[in-house]
């Protein structure tokens, strides 16, 4: 990266859904941004409400969209809005200036010719189009322009959806395109993948012809849109959207104008004809089902009888029908089967319905992305890396192919009619059996030019468990192993359900810690899954509860609070890296590390009021903690008091990790955030690195907790009984709230009083004990094994 260049404003021109979203991810890093888009017809000069109200009204809808573009509100404020013609000459003082206008080349044009007349020499200046040639819109620039100019590709929504497509023109220079790459990656978050200036560049290339694979499948078969979407979500690794609910969402318009161009400009590709629409995605046009923006695509929702029913289109007649479950016998056979890799092989083997469609879509996709390079790219893990962060897939179709095995593959493809690109026969000819391996630890791809393995160009600093996993395991039981990273440090993952906390994670903590004072320098725990850690196993709390055995209970309370105590108090750092959901117990866990690096996309939360509890790991205690840290005397205290109560009682999650500051679970000074997902862990490593390096000291348990007794249990009780006037709560929220209230005031003590950790923890197992005793807490529970949702009873 070009060590010299450092960007602190950035102009993004056009306000629109993406422009608007685009402003707020440059904001979510510090950056000081410039919005500006066109004066309204007939807004008068002078008037600068009216002048600039297209751009404000856009960033006020993108502030107010769910999910949120921004990752704390106050962030908002540091993008400035403006117009086309009064604030245009203020890009001068911007470092990289972004154009997101409509998708027209004769605008764009007129766009960069009066950004030449402002912007400074150097500066970057790239365009979001997602189909324009790149190389068409510096006609007439100047070569400094043409110098600093590149496409850069966000995907929609640009805080959420990974991949940042680089796309250079042969002017661009190599310096330009390093530094975007790099800062895409490290600074933005982003998943950069370098694209040539071919239509629709990778992701869109690759992903539409998958989907319109699928739709001319459907066309031919009469699979329904229920079956197609059950065999293309979570099952393969894809999105729980799938593949129709994910077109409704995008807008069915949207893949339309993607293929219309797609057909039009690809005139020598060998499967340009499945570019061509089907006879239903037509009439659904015709009709403006275009999905969630017309409100009916190929699903629709409606409101009978006082509840949503939802309807999904049959696709030869094109009328509503209810919504179906469907089920494959192959689908039913892998439930059980975590590995992906493991599925893909069971579900492509399948002789069923679903193998079928597995065979005949995924051969065709396999084909199609192989015969793409070099048209697309040179290296055919960009195709990967793009599927991967633009389209949310788990693995993308080598990763896949390579899952099925690769020769093998190939025979079944030649014999369906889909023979892959001549490099490919080239690969297995030279001993190549695979077009990925894992190398010390690193992860090679087979370069097609040198016909020999290579490490994938930027990721040298990446830690990645997947590839140290076989050769670095110290140790591992069923829910949890333990791997050598390096320098000193070791890191503990854990792999059970939704990654949550039980005997086995328990006993997995443990001994990593062990491991650690033993022989090694600092402990982190961090893991791939897709969620952190979802929390306790609550249900193992209920069936504990149901069988009434409370004195067990509170030995497993106990050994919780005693290994997460252990977290705090051991000889060696350690430090928690979290990302997702990291709720109850996985958020007590983060509470009692010496050091948390937190990755941006962190849903954090002390949330077992939803079942009927309060925080039993600690983390009530660790509130009481902080909440003493904070106190001063009088009106604070209580004000403190009641924020610390309101985000247990109401179970706040923050929606980043900046919230998560501001909600008291991660703090200020001490913790980090990461924007990188594949950069977490390594960061990780070097902070516990600098702790232990730094000298780290055991603590010692605290005994001075300044907890304030009747004066704030008052509040509590005030404040739940208020609610419960007010018909807010139910009558068990209110008890609830009440043992809440008891052990963040450290009882009824008559006076503020200072006390232990292991007093608050008492009271904190008490209270949690005693509350798995209440019939409605069980139903709470309940609810949540059930069908996942909170009950308020």
């Amino acid at each position: 990266m070009d060590a010299k260049r450092i960007i602190r404003k950035v102009a993004v021109l056009g306000s629109g859904v993406m422009g608007s979203r685009i402003a707020c991810h440059f904001a979510n890093i510090g950056l000081q941004v410039l919005l500006l888009d066109i004066v309204p017809k007939d807004a008068p000069a002078g008037d600068k409400k009216a002048r600039n109200k297209i751009v404000n009204d856009a960033l006020d809808f993108a502030l107010k969209s769910n999910p949120s573009p921004i990752y704390f509100k106050a962030f908002a404020k540091r993008i400035t809005t403006g117009n086309f013609d009064d604030d245009l000459s203020k890009i001068a003082d911007c470092d990289w200036v972004i154009e997101v206008v409509v998708e027209r080349l004769d605008i764009k044009q007129k766009v960069f010719e009066s950004v030449e007349k402002y912007r400074k020499p150097g500066t970057l200046i790239t365009s979001n189009t997602s189909g324009i040639p790149i190389h068409l819109m510096t006609e007439g620039r100047s070569d400094d322009f043409k110098q600093h100019f590149c496409g850069t590709h966000f995907f929609n929504p640009p805080r959420y959806l990974k991949l940042l497509e680089i796309i250079p023109t042969k002017d661009t220079l190599p310096a330009v395109v390093d530094f975007l790459m790099a800062y895409g990656e490290k600074y933005l978050g982003k998943t950069t993948v370098l694209a040539k200036d071919t239509p629709a560049f990778i992701g869109n290339r690759i992903g539409v012809f998958s989907i319109m694979s699928v739709l001319h499948y459907v066309e031919k078969t009469g699979m329904t849109v229920e079956e197609v979407d059950k065999l293309t979500g979570p099952v393969i690794g894809h999105p729980k959207s799938a593949t129709f609910r994910t077109t409704d969402v995008v807008g069915l318009d949207t893949m339309v104008h993607v293929a219309n161009g797609l057909y039009a400009n690809v005139p020598g590709d060998e499967a340009r004809d499945l570019f061509q629409l089907p006879e239903f995605v037509n009439g659904m046009v015709k009709n403006n089902w275009l999905g969630s923006k017309t409100n009916q695509g190929f699903y629709k929702k409606e409101k009978t009888g006082g509840t949503n029913q939802f309807f999904a289109l049959d696709l030869k007649t094109l009328e509503y029908k209810p919504s179906q479950k469907v089920k494959f016998p192959s689908l039913e056979t892998t439930k059980t089967v975590d590995s992906l890799k493991d599925r893909l092989k069971i579900l492509f083997a399948a002789k069923d319905k679903a193998g079928d469609f597995y065979r005949s879509t995924f051969y065709q996709l396999f084909a199609y992305a192989s015969n793409r390079i070099p048209e697309i790219t040179e290296e055919f893990y960009k195709i990967d890396d793009a599927m991967n962060a633009g389209f949310g897939w788990e693995m993308g179709p080598f990763e896949k192919w390579d899952a099925l095995g690769v020769a093998n593959t190939v025979k079944e493809m030649e014999a369906a009619g889909n023979k892959p690109a001549a490099w490919v026969y080239d690969m297995i000819a030279a001993g190549a059996a695979s077009f990925y391996k894992i190398e010390d630890g690193k992860r090679l791809f087979y370069d097609i030019a040198s016909k020999s393995y290579k490490l994938i160009p930027g990721t040298e600093n990446f830690i990645l468990l997947d590839n140290i996993r076989t050769t670095h395991t110290l140790w591992k039981n069923s829910g949890t192993t333990i791997t050598d990273i390096g320098d000193g440090i070791i890191n503990l993952e854990f792999h059970t359900k939704m990654n949550t906390i039980g005997g086995e994670v328990i006993e997995g903590i443990n001994k990593a810690i062990t491991l650690a004072e033993t022989s090694y320098k600092g402990l982190v725990i961090s893991n791939e899954g897709a969620n952190f850690s979802a929390g306790a196993n609550v249900g193992m709390i209920f069936m504990m509860a149901v069988e009434q055995e409370f004195d067990e209970l509170n030995m497993v309370i106990k050994a919780f609070q005693n290994t997460m105590m252990r977290i705090r108090y051991s000889s060696i750092p350690v430090v928690a890296a979290p990302h997702q959901m990291a709720l109850g117990g996985g958020c007590e866990l983060c509470l009692h590390a010496d050091k948390v690096v937190a990755h941006a996309e962190l849903y954090m939360g002390l949330v077992e009021f939803g079942v009927g509890l309060i925080p039993g790991g600690g983390g009530t205690k660790e509130f009481a903690l902080r909440l003493s840290d904070e106190l001063q005397d009088g009106d604070v205290e209580l004000n403190n008091f009641r924020d610390r109560f309101l985000t247990i009682g109401q179970a706040k999650v923050s929606t980043s990790a900046y919230e998560a500051f501001e909600l008291g679970y991660l703090k200020k000074g001490r913790d980090q955030v990461v924007l990188s997902r594949n950069r977490l862990l390594s960061e990780a490593k070097q902070q516990c690195l600098q702790l232990a390096e730094e000298g780290y000291v055991q603590p010692v348990q605290r005994t001075d907790i300044r907890v304030l007794g009747k004066q704030a249990l008052g509040l509590g009780y005030i404040g739940a009984n208020t609610m419960f006037s007010g018909n807010y709560i139910s009558e068990h929220d209110v008890k609830i709230s009440q043992k809440l209230a008891y052990v963040l005031a450290g009882a009824d003590l008559s006076q503020p009083t200072q006390v232990s950790e292991e007093y608050l923890l008492n009271l904190e197992r008490e209270a949690f004990v005693s509350l798995c005793a209440e019939r409605k807490t069980l139903e709470r529970i309940q609810s949540i094994l059930k069908g996942g949702k909170v009950l308020r009873n």
